[in-house]
Protein backbone atom coordinates (compact mmCIF):
# COMPACT_ATOMS: atom_id res chain seq x y z
CA UNK A 1 0.00 0.00 0.00
CA UNK A 2 3.07 2.46 0.71
CA UNK A 3 4.89 1.68 -2.70
CA UNK A 4 1.21 1.90 -4.24
CA UNK A 5 0.96 5.34 -2.62
CA UNK A 6 4.09 6.98 -3.39
CA UNK A 7 3.23 5.64 -7.02
CA UNK A 8 0.18 8.17 -6.49
CA UNK A 9 1.86 10.54 -5.72
CA UNK A 10 4.49 11.06 -8.12
CA UNK A 11 1.59 9.92 -11.11
CA UNK A 12 -0.57 13.40 -9.67
CA UNK A 13 2.33 15.27 -8.80
CA UNK A 14 3.98 14.98 -12.84
CA UNK A 15 0.27 15.09 -14.67
CA UNK A 16 -1.43 18.00 -12.61
CA UNK A 17 2.13 20.28 -13.24
CA UNK A 18 3.55 19.76 -9.25
CA UNK A 19 7.18 17.61 -9.91
CA UNK A 20 9.03 16.63 -13.35
CA UNK A 21 11.88 14.32 -13.50
CA UNK A 22 14.33 16.26 -14.48
CA UNK A 23 15.96 16.46 -18.19
CA UNK A 24 13.25 14.16 -18.93
CA UNK A 25 13.90 14.90 -22.79
CA UNK A 26 17.60 13.45 -22.53
CA UNK A 27 16.35 10.85 -20.64
CA UNK A 28 16.99 12.20 -17.14
CA UNK A 29 18.93 12.84 -14.61
CA UNK A 30 19.00 10.57 -11.11
CA UNK A 31 18.29 12.71 -8.14
CA UNK A 32 17.27 16.07 -10.14
CA UNK A 33 13.16 17.55 -10.70
CA UNK A 34 11.94 20.68 -11.79
CA UNK A 35 9.08 21.94 -9.62
CA UNK A 36 6.18 22.42 -11.98
CA UNK A 37 3.55 25.44 -12.60
CA UNK A 38 2.04 24.36 -9.12
CA UNK A 39 4.80 22.96 -7.80
CA UNK A 40 6.88 26.00 -8.02
CA UNK A 41 3.88 28.38 -6.76
CA UNK A 42 3.39 25.76 -3.86
CA UNK A 43 7.08 25.80 -3.15
CA UNK A 44 6.74 29.98 -3.28
CA UNK A 45 3.82 29.52 -0.68
CA UNK A 46 5.70 27.27 2.27
CA UNK A 47 8.89 30.06 1.76
CA UNK A 48 6.82 33.04 2.26
CA UNK A 49 5.34 31.82 5.30
CA UNK A 50 8.60 30.19 6.94
CA UNK A 51 9.83 33.70 6.15
CA UNK A 52 6.43 35.45 7.59
CA UNK A 53 6.47 32.99 10.97
CA UNK A 54 10.25 33.19 11.42
CA UNK A 55 11.91 36.62 10.44
CA UNK A 56 8.55 39.11 9.76
CA UNK A 57 7.14 38.34 12.90
CA UNK A 58 10.13 38.01 15.02
CA UNK A 59 12.41 41.34 15.38
CA UNK A 60 15.39 39.63 16.78
CA UNK A 61 15.79 37.49 13.64
CA UNK A 62 17.30 39.22 10.38
CA UNK A 63 17.10 38.06 7.34
CA UNK A 64 20.12 37.01 4.62
CA UNK A 65 20.85 35.36 1.53
CA UNK A 66 24.64 34.76 1.12
CA UNK A 67 26.56 33.72 -2.14
CA UNK A 68 26.34 29.89 -3.51
CA UNK A 69 29.78 30.11 -4.33
CA UNK A 70 31.89 30.75 -1.53
CA UNK A 71 35.65 30.92 -0.73
CA UNK A 72 37.09 27.45 -0.66
CA UNK A 73 38.85 28.37 2.57
CA UNK A 74 35.08 28.51 4.21
CA UNK A 75 34.47 24.76 3.61
CA UNK A 76 38.38 23.84 4.20
CA UNK A 77 37.99 25.71 7.89
CA UNK A 78 34.39 24.22 8.28
CA UNK A 79 35.71 20.59 8.01
CA UNK A 80 34.04 20.49 4.86
CA UNK A 81 36.87 19.34 2.50
CA UNK A 82 37.93 16.49 4.99
CA UNK A 83 34.80 15.38 6.89
CA UNK A 84 32.25 15.56 4.63
CA UNK A 85 31.32 12.19 3.01
CA UNK A 86 29.37 9.16 2.91
CA UNK A 87 30.97 5.39 2.65
CA UNK A 88 29.94 4.25 -0.99
CA UNK A 89 29.85 0.73 -2.19
CA UNK A 90 30.16 0.15 -6.26
CA UNK A 91 28.36 -2.96 -7.85
CA UNK A 92 31.12 -4.99 -9.71
CA UNK A 93 28.46 -6.21 -12.29
CA UNK A 94 26.46 -2.24 -13.10
CA UNK A 95 29.50 -0.07 -11.54
CA UNK A 96 26.34 2.01 -9.77
CA UNK A 97 27.26 3.38 -6.81
CA UNK A 98 25.01 3.49 -3.41
CA UNK A 99 25.53 5.03 -0.08
CA UNK A 100 26.24 1.29 2.39
CA UNK A 101 24.06 2.66 5.04
CA UNK A 102 20.78 2.99 2.94
CA UNK A 103 21.35 -0.04 1.35
CA UNK A 104 21.51 -1.74 5.14
CA UNK A 105 18.67 0.48 5.95
CA UNK A 106 16.15 -0.14 2.90
CA UNK A 107 16.59 -3.86 3.89
CA UNK A 108 17.32 -4.14 7.36
CA UNK A 109 14.75 -2.38 9.22
CA UNK A 110 15.52 -2.66 12.63
CA UNK A 111 19.37 -2.86 12.22
CA UNK A 112 21.15 0.93 13.15
CA UNK A 113 23.75 2.07 11.14
CA UNK A 114 24.64 5.71 12.76
CA UNK A 115 28.01 6.31 13.53
CA UNK A 116 29.48 2.92 12.12
CA UNK A 117 32.87 2.48 10.59
CA UNK A 118 33.35 1.33 7.24
CA UNK A 119 34.09 -1.96 7.83
CA UNK A 120 31.31 -2.39 9.69
CA UNK A 121 28.59 -1.47 7.39
CA UNK A 122 30.91 -4.13 4.98
CA UNK A 123 30.60 -6.62 7.39
CA UNK A 124 26.46 -6.26 7.88
CA UNK A 125 26.31 -6.32 4.63
CA UNK A 126 28.05 -9.58 3.59
CA UNK A 127 26.34 -11.44 6.79
CA UNK A 128 23.05 -10.30 4.83
CA UNK A 129 23.88 -10.74 1.65
CA UNK A 130 22.37 -7.55 0.35
CA UNK A 131 21.99 -7.60 -3.45
CA UNK A 132 22.45 -4.34 -5.64
CA UNK A 133 18.81 -2.31 -6.02
CA UNK A 134 19.68 -2.13 -9.65
CA UNK A 135 20.76 -5.38 -11.05
CA UNK A 136 20.30 -7.42 -8.42
CA UNK A 137 23.79 -8.71 -8.06
CA UNK A 138 25.86 -9.28 -4.95
CA UNK A 139 29.47 -8.19 -5.88
CA UNK A 140 30.61 -5.24 -3.74
CA UNK A 141 33.88 -3.04 -3.41
CA UNK A 142 34.65 -1.96 0.34
CA UNK A 143 32.91 0.44 1.83
CA UNK A 144 34.75 3.99 1.20
CA UNK A 145 34.15 6.95 2.40
CA UNK A 146 33.26 9.90 -0.76
CA UNK A 147 33.15 13.47 -0.68
CA UNK A 148 29.97 14.83 -0.85
CA UNK A 149 30.42 18.47 -1.95
CA UNK A 150 30.20 19.45 -5.39
CA UNK A 151 33.60 20.70 -7.06
CA UNK A 152 33.67 23.85 -10.04
CA UNK A 153 36.51 26.24 -11.09
CA UNK A 154 36.80 29.75 -11.11
CA UNK A 155 38.45 31.25 -13.89
CA UNK A 156 38.46 30.63 -18.12
CA UNK A 157 41.95 30.18 -18.18
CA UNK A 158 42.85 26.27 -17.13
CA UNK A 159 46.32 27.94 -15.54
CA UNK A 160 44.77 29.75 -13.75
CA UNK A 161 41.81 28.09 -12.71
CA UNK A 162 41.00 27.81 -8.51
CA UNK A 163 39.51 25.20 -7.16
CA UNK A 164 36.07 26.23 -5.17
CA UNK A 165 32.55 24.44 -4.33
CA UNK A 166 28.66 24.59 -4.06
CA UNK A 167 27.41 25.23 -0.94
CA UNK A 168 26.48 22.02 1.16
CA UNK A 169 24.58 23.75 3.45
CA UNK A 170 23.55 27.25 4.34
CA UNK A 171 24.40 27.59 7.76
CA UNK A 172 28.20 28.17 6.73
CA UNK A 173 27.04 31.84 5.13
CA UNK A 174 25.48 32.75 8.17
CA UNK A 175 28.55 32.11 10.40
CA UNK A 176 30.99 33.85 8.30
CA UNK A 177 28.58 36.91 7.78
CA UNK A 178 28.18 37.07 11.50
CA UNK A 179 30.25 40.24 11.84
CA UNK A 180 28.20 42.19 9.05
CA UNK A 181 25.13 41.75 10.80
CA UNK A 182 25.91 42.41 13.62
CA UNK A 183 27.74 45.91 13.23
CA UNK A 184 24.54 46.69 10.61
CA UNK A 185 22.33 45.82 12.65
CA UNK A 186 23.44 46.13 16.42
CA UNK A 187 20.86 43.04 17.99
CA UNK A 188 20.94 42.40 21.24
CA UNK A 189 21.15 38.59 22.55
CA UNK A 190 19.61 36.70 21.61
CA UNK A 191 19.20 36.87 18.22
CA UNK A 192 18.65 34.91 14.71
CA UNK A 193 20.33 34.78 11.21
CA UNK A 194 17.64 33.07 9.14
CA UNK A 195 18.27 31.65 5.43
CA UNK A 196 16.22 30.65 2.45
CA UNK A 197 18.37 28.98 0.02
CA UNK A 198 19.96 25.98 -2.22
CA UNK A 199 22.41 23.59 -1.44
CA UNK A 200 24.18 20.90 -2.92
CA UNK A 201 25.32 17.49 -2.23
CA UNK A 202 26.66 14.70 -4.83
CA UNK A 203 24.25 12.24 -3.63
CA UNK A 204 24.51 8.66 -5.99
CA UNK A 205 21.77 6.78 -3.02
CA UNK A 206 18.52 6.58 -4.93
CA UNK A 207 16.75 9.26 -4.03
CA UNK A 208 12.43 8.02 -2.90
CA UNK A 209 11.06 11.09 -5.24
CA UNK A 210 12.35 14.27 -4.24
CA UNK A 211 13.12 12.88 -0.78
CA UNK A 212 17.23 12.95 -1.53
CA UNK A 213 18.08 15.07 -4.20
CA UNK A 214 21.40 16.80 -6.19
CA UNK A 215 20.10 20.12 -5.14
CA UNK A 216 17.57 20.95 -2.26
CA UNK A 217 16.77 24.31 -0.63
CA UNK A 218 17.07 24.78 3.29
CA UNK A 219 14.89 27.00 5.75
CA UNK A 220 17.53 27.51 8.80
CA UNK A 221 18.05 29.81 11.36
CA UNK A 222 21.12 30.46 13.78
CA UNK A 223 19.94 31.66 16.68
CA UNK A 224 22.67 32.93 19.02
CA UNK A 225 22.39 32.78 22.59
CA UNK A 226 24.57 32.73 25.99
CA UNK A 227 25.79 29.28 26.98
CA UNK A 228 23.93 29.42 30.30
CA UNK A 229 20.63 29.13 29.05
CA UNK A 230 20.87 27.22 25.59
CA UNK A 231 18.55 23.83 26.81
CA UNK A 232 15.80 26.73 27.64
CA UNK A 233 15.92 28.29 24.17
CA UNK A 234 16.54 24.23 23.01
CA UNK A 235 12.77 23.80 24.43
CA UNK A 236 11.20 26.28 22.98
CA UNK A 237 12.73 25.64 19.52
CA UNK A 238 11.54 22.48 19.67
CA UNK A 239 8.16 23.53 19.77
CA UNK A 240 8.22 26.63 17.78
CA UNK A 241 9.51 23.90 14.97
CA UNK A 242 6.49 21.02 15.57
CA UNK A 243 4.14 23.70 15.91
CA UNK A 244 4.46 25.33 12.69
CA UNK A 245 4.74 21.77 10.73
CA UNK A 246 1.91 20.50 13.05
CA UNK A 247 -0.45 23.99 11.93
CA UNK A 248 0.02 23.39 8.49
CA UNK A 249 -2.28 20.36 9.02
CA UNK A 250 0.51 17.42 9.22
CA UNK A 251 -0.96 14.57 11.49
CA UNK A 252 1.13 14.53 14.70
CA UNK A 253 0.14 10.99 14.66
CA UNK A 254 2.97 10.52 12.07
CA UNK A 255 5.35 13.15 13.44
CA UNK A 256 8.33 11.87 16.33
CA UNK A 257 11.04 13.54 18.00
CA UNK A 258 14.33 11.65 17.89
CA UNK A 259 17.33 12.52 19.76
CA UNK A 260 20.88 11.26 17.93
CA UNK A 261 22.90 8.94 19.64
CA UNK A 262 26.58 9.77 20.51
CA UNK A 263 27.71 7.63 17.27
CA UNK A 264 25.78 10.03 14.98
CA UNK A 265 26.33 13.13 17.07
CA UNK A 266 28.24 15.79 14.59
CA UNK A 267 31.63 16.58 16.20
CA UNK A 268 30.43 20.21 17.12
CA UNK A 269 27.22 19.21 18.69
CA UNK A 270 26.08 18.62 22.10
CA UNK A 271 22.64 17.57 21.28
CA UNK A 272 21.13 17.14 18.32
CA UNK A 273 16.87 16.00 17.69
CA UNK A 274 15.37 15.70 14.63
CA UNK A 275 11.39 15.61 14.03
CA UNK A 276 10.91 12.93 12.03
CA UNK A 277 7.84 11.73 10.01
CA UNK A 278 6.25 8.36 9.01
CA UNK A 279 6.95 7.93 4.90
CA UNK A 280 5.51 5.75 2.88
CA UNK A 281 9.26 4.20 2.59
CA UNK A 282 10.97 2.84 5.10
CA UNK A 283 8.89 4.36 7.47
CA UNK A 284 10.17 7.47 10.02
CA UNK A 285 12.91 9.79 8.91
CA UNK A 286 14.33 12.96 9.05
CA UNK A 287 12.28 15.87 7.90
CA UNK A 288 13.74 18.44 10.42
CA UNK A 289 17.12 18.89 12.88
CA UNK A 290 17.12 21.17 15.71
CA UNK A 291 21.06 21.00 17.12
CA UNK A 292 23.23 22.53 19.87
CA UNK A 293 25.93 23.60 17.75
CA UNK A 294 28.02 25.39 20.84
CA UNK A 295 30.40 28.18 19.86
CA UNK A 296 32.41 26.04 17.74
CA UNK A 297 31.40 27.82 14.13
CA UNK A 298 32.05 31.20 15.25
CA UNK A 299 35.34 30.52 17.17
CA UNK A 300 36.66 27.95 14.23
CA UNK A 301 35.74 30.27 11.35
CA UNK A 302 37.72 33.26 13.96
CA UNK A 303 41.11 30.98 13.91
CA UNK A 304 40.78 30.28 10.76
CA UNK A 305 40.64 33.84 8.61
CA UNK A 306 42.18 35.40 11.48
CA UNK A 307 39.28 37.89 12.16
CA UNK A 308 37.79 38.75 15.60
CA UNK A 309 34.29 37.23 15.66
CA UNK A 310 33.83 37.76 19.00
CA UNK A 311 30.39 39.87 20.20
CA UNK A 312 30.43 43.06 22.62
CA UNK A 313 27.69 43.31 24.82
CA UNK A 314 26.38 46.84 24.79
CA UNK A 315 25.50 46.80 28.09
CA UNK A 316 28.89 44.98 29.98
CA UNK A 317 31.51 45.87 27.17
CA UNK A 318 32.13 41.75 27.28
CA UNK A 319 33.37 39.96 24.15
CA UNK A 320 32.49 36.45 23.74
CA UNK A 321 31.10 33.40 21.41
CA UNK A 322 27.89 33.30 21.69
CA UNK A 323 26.34 29.76 21.43
CA UNK A 324 24.24 28.62 18.78
CA UNK A 325 21.11 26.69 18.75
CA UNK A 326 20.46 25.66 14.72
CA UNK A 327 17.06 25.11 13.96
CA UNK A 328 16.89 23.67 10.31
CA UNK A 329 13.71 23.29 8.24
CA UNK A 330 14.04 21.33 4.88
CA UNK A 331 12.03 23.20 1.87
CA UNK A 332 11.48 20.31 -0.11
CA UNK A 333 10.92 17.55 2.54
CA UNK A 334 8.21 19.57 3.75
CA UNK A 335 6.89 20.23 0.38
CA UNK A 336 6.80 16.25 0.34
CA UNK A 337 5.39 15.62 3.51
CA UNK A 338 2.49 17.94 3.19
CA UNK A 339 1.60 16.13 -0.39
CA UNK A 340 1.47 12.65 1.31
CA UNK A 341 -0.35 13.90 4.20
CA UNK A 342 -3.10 15.50 2.61
CA UNK A 343 -3.72 12.59 -0.51
CA UNK A 344 -7.18 11.38 0.66
CA UNK A 345 -9.18 8.96 -1.03
CA UNK A 346 -12.88 9.42 -0.28
CA UNK A 347 -15.71 7.49 -2.37
CA UNK A 348 -14.06 7.66 -5.54
CA UNK A 349 -12.81 11.00 -5.16
CA UNK A 350 -9.11 12.19 -4.97
CA UNK A 351 -8.39 15.44 -3.47
CA UNK A 352 -5.07 16.82 -1.45
CA UNK A 353 -6.49 18.64 1.95
CA UNK A 354 -3.57 20.78 1.85
CA UNK A 355 -3.65 24.00 4.12
CA UNK A 356 -5.15 27.41 2.06
CA UNK A 357 -2.11 29.39 2.55
CA UNK A 358 -0.23 26.36 1.12
CA UNK A 359 -2.07 25.42 -2.13
CA UNK A 360 -1.20 26.29 -4.92
CA UNK A 361 -4.69 27.88 -5.63
CA UNK A 362 -6.44 29.86 -2.97
CA UNK A 363 -9.35 29.86 -5.40
CA UNK A 364 -10.75 28.62 -8.89
CA UNK A 365 -13.63 30.87 -11.07
CA UNK A 366 -15.96 29.11 -13.52
CA UNK A 367 -18.32 30.63 -15.89
CA UNK A 368 -20.89 27.58 -15.59
CA UNK A 369 -21.18 27.76 -19.90
CA UNK A 370 -17.92 29.26 -21.90
CA UNK A 371 -20.70 30.20 -24.97
CA UNK A 372 -22.40 32.82 -23.03
CA UNK A 373 -20.56 35.82 -23.24
CA UNK A 374 -22.51 37.91 -20.18
CA UNK A 375 -21.56 35.02 -17.84
CA UNK A 376 -18.21 34.54 -18.95
CA UNK A 377 -17.45 38.44 -19.05
CA UNK A 378 -18.96 38.19 -15.42
CA UNK A 379 -16.60 35.18 -14.25
CA UNK A 380 -13.76 37.58 -16.03
CA UNK A 381 -14.93 40.37 -13.40
CA UNK A 382 -14.45 38.14 -10.47
CA UNK A 383 -11.35 36.42 -11.55
CA UNK A 384 -9.73 39.80 -11.61
CA UNK A 385 -11.38 40.86 -7.97
CA UNK A 386 -9.42 37.74 -6.17
CA UNK A 387 -6.23 37.52 -8.47
CA UNK A 388 -4.36 40.05 -7.22
CA UNK A 389 -5.06 38.76 -3.43
CA UNK A 390 -4.70 35.20 -4.05
CA UNK A 391 -3.04 32.72 -6.60
CA UNK A 392 -6.32 31.82 -8.89
CA UNK A 393 -7.07 29.26 -11.46
CA UNK A 394 -9.43 30.19 -14.22
CA UNK A 395 -11.11 27.01 -15.52
CA UNK A 396 -14.17 27.06 -18.36
CA UNK A 397 -13.11 23.34 -19.58
CA UNK A 398 -15.82 20.40 -19.77
CA UNK A 399 -18.97 20.42 -16.90
CA UNK A 400 -18.54 21.77 -13.63
CA UNK A 401 -18.17 17.96 -12.27
CA UNK A 402 -14.95 17.63 -14.32
CA UNK A 403 -13.52 21.33 -12.79
CA UNK A 404 -14.35 20.19 -9.52
CA UNK A 405 -12.66 16.86 -9.68
CA UNK A 406 -9.63 18.71 -11.34
CA UNK A 407 -9.57 21.36 -8.63
CA UNK A 408 -9.80 18.77 -5.94
CA UNK A 409 -6.82 16.84 -7.17
CA UNK A 410 -4.66 19.93 -6.74
CA UNK A 411 -6.15 20.90 -3.34
CA UNK A 412 -7.53 24.43 -4.65
CA UNK A 413 -9.59 25.08 -1.18
CA UNK A 414 -12.72 26.90 -2.91
CA UNK A 415 -14.34 26.82 -6.14
CA UNK A 416 -16.74 29.80 -7.24
CA UNK A 417 -19.10 29.56 -10.21
CA UNK A 418 -20.50 32.49 -11.77
CA UNK A 419 -24.25 31.41 -13.44
CA UNK A 420 -27.16 32.95 -14.95
CA UNK A 421 -28.52 34.12 -11.44
CA UNK A 422 -25.03 35.86 -11.01
CA UNK A 423 -26.51 38.16 -13.75
CA UNK A 424 -29.67 38.77 -11.60
CA UNK A 425 -28.70 39.60 -8.06
CA UNK A 426 -24.71 39.34 -7.84
CA UNK A 427 -24.47 36.48 -6.07
CA UNK A 428 -21.98 33.31 -7.18
CA UNK A 429 -21.85 29.59 -6.05
CA UNK A 430 -18.87 29.10 -3.84
CA UNK A 431 -17.49 25.07 -2.86
CA UNK A 432 -15.43 23.91 0.39
CA UNK A 433 -12.90 21.53 -1.54
CA UNK A 434 -13.62 19.55 1.86
CA UNK A 435 -16.75 19.45 2.85
CA UNK A 436 -18.33 19.71 -0.78
CA UNK A 437 -20.37 21.96 1.00
CA UNK A 438 -21.49 24.72 -1.53
CA UNK A 439 -23.56 28.20 -0.62
CA UNK A 440 -24.46 31.37 -2.11
CA UNK A 441 -22.49 34.77 -1.59
CA UNK A 442 -22.51 37.88 -2.66
CA UNK A 443 -19.36 38.57 -5.16
CA UNK A 444 -18.66 41.02 -2.37
CA UNK A 445 -17.84 39.00 0.25
CA UNK A 446 -15.81 36.51 -1.86
CA UNK A 447 -12.32 37.69 -0.54
CA UNK A 448 -13.95 37.87 2.92
CA UNK A 449 -14.75 34.43 3.02
CA UNK A 450 -11.58 32.70 1.42
CA UNK A 451 -9.28 35.04 3.59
Amino acid sequence: MADKLMDKIVSLSKRRGFVFPGSEIYGGLANTWTYGPLGAQMMRNIRNHWWQSFVVSKPEIYGLDSEIIMSPKVWEASGHTSGFSDAMIECKKCHRRTRADHLIENNLKDVKVEGLPTEKLDEIIAENKLPCPYCGAFDWTPARNFNLLFETHIGIVPETESLAYLRGETAQGMFVNFLQVVQSMRPKLPFGIAQIGKAFRNEITKGNFIFRTLEFEQMEIEYFIRQDNWEKHFDEWKELMWNWITDLGVSPAKLRWREHTKDELAFYSIKTEDIEYDFPFGGFKELYGLAYRTDYDLKNHAEKSGVDLRYLDPTTNEKFFPHVIEPTFGLNRTFLTLLIDAYIEDSGRVYLKLDKRIAPYRLAVFPLVRNKEQITNKAKEVFDLVKDKYPTAWDDRGNIGKRYFSQDEIGTPYCVTVDYQTLEDNTVTIRDRDTMQQERIKIDDILKHIA
